[in-house]
């Protein structure tokens, strides 16, 4: 995204996102051309929207050890891209000692991003983030190759990654994917998708779960549906099927495995919730 025109969309009244007031439809501004107070500011500004246990300005910039990483991955991007590349790994190297979240300094990430607790969180160099990212402690946005160039992932506007995911490769996620908690990305994800297990695979539809808070963000990545469950269920299914189709044509069913471990959820009442899940 250094070179790349990014088009914000137009402010709506509970956000304050996205262009200026009565710039209208296209505007487009350069995310690298937004100055660096004004950056720090929606970077504290947003917390107020993404986590109800912010109380002040004053405890977000005092306590809260994402701020400090981003506000610091912030300065020494700027110094990595004025060809300060020593002074922008020391800088970066402090965070992490400080804040137990590891930023390289060339990775390029867009406006209001939030890191959530924040510990073990790990950015690699190639990686680009969109605007209004929101990412929780233990992600990793890796690589999976020692060649230089592009190796990192691609998040777009409106990410929000669960806690212990790892998001690994070359790959972009597209505009408001939810990872799962502990999911293992590494393919592309198409926009409004939810993805969860290792690999991730697509299990939703970002508008079938949740809702949009006050400010146009959607943090219910929690609610997920369980595709093994529905797997097994709809195999239980199948076999009542086939055994009704038995007992038509006079074959004996039993109505249990003679030995099996899974026998106490066969045609039970679990077997019943799974299915209703």
């Amino acid at each position: 995204m250094e070179d790349v025109m990014i088009k914000l969309p137009n402010p709506s009244p509970a956000s304050g996102r996205g262009c200026p007031e009565g710039a209208g439809e296209g505007c487009v501004q350069r995310a690298e051309k937004v100055s660096l107070l004004r950056l720090l500011r929606e970077d504290v500004s947003c917390v107020f929207q993404r986590d109800p246990a912010a109380r002040s300005r004053f405890e977000v910039l005092t306590t809260y050890p994402g701020v400090h990483a981003i506000l610091m991955q912030r300065v020494a991007h700027r110094l990595w891209k004025f060809g300060l590349r020593y002074p922008a790994r020391l800088l970066s190297w402090f965070a992490r000692f400080v804040t137990n979240i590891d930023i390289h300094p060339g990775a390029t990430i867009g406006r209001r991003f939030f890191i959530d607790h924040g510990a073990g969180v790990v950015i690699g160099e190639t990686a680009e983030i969109g605007d209004d990212v929101t990412l929780y402690h233990g992600v990793t946005l890796g690589g999976t190759t020692w060649n230089k160039g592009k190796r990192h992932p691609t998040l777009g506007d409106g990410v929000v990654v669960g806690a212990g995911a790892k998001i690994l490769g070359a790959i972009t996620l597209g505009q408001n994917v939810r990872v799962g908690a502990n999911s293992v990305v590494v393919k592309d994800v198409p926009a409004h998708r939810t993805v969860v297990g290792i690999p991730a695979k697509v299990v939703l539809r970002t508008e079938e779960a949740g809702t949009d808070n006050i400010y146009g963000i959607n943090l219910d990545h929690h609610l997920i549906p369980d595709p093994v469950g529905r797997a097994i269920a709809c195999l239980m299914e199948r076999i009542e099927v086939l055994e009704g189709q038995l007992r038509k044509q006079g074959e004996p069913v039993d109505g249990q495995c003679r030995s099996c471990e899974a026998d106490d959820l066969c045609g039970t009442e679990v077997a019943r919730v799974i299915r209703k899940e």
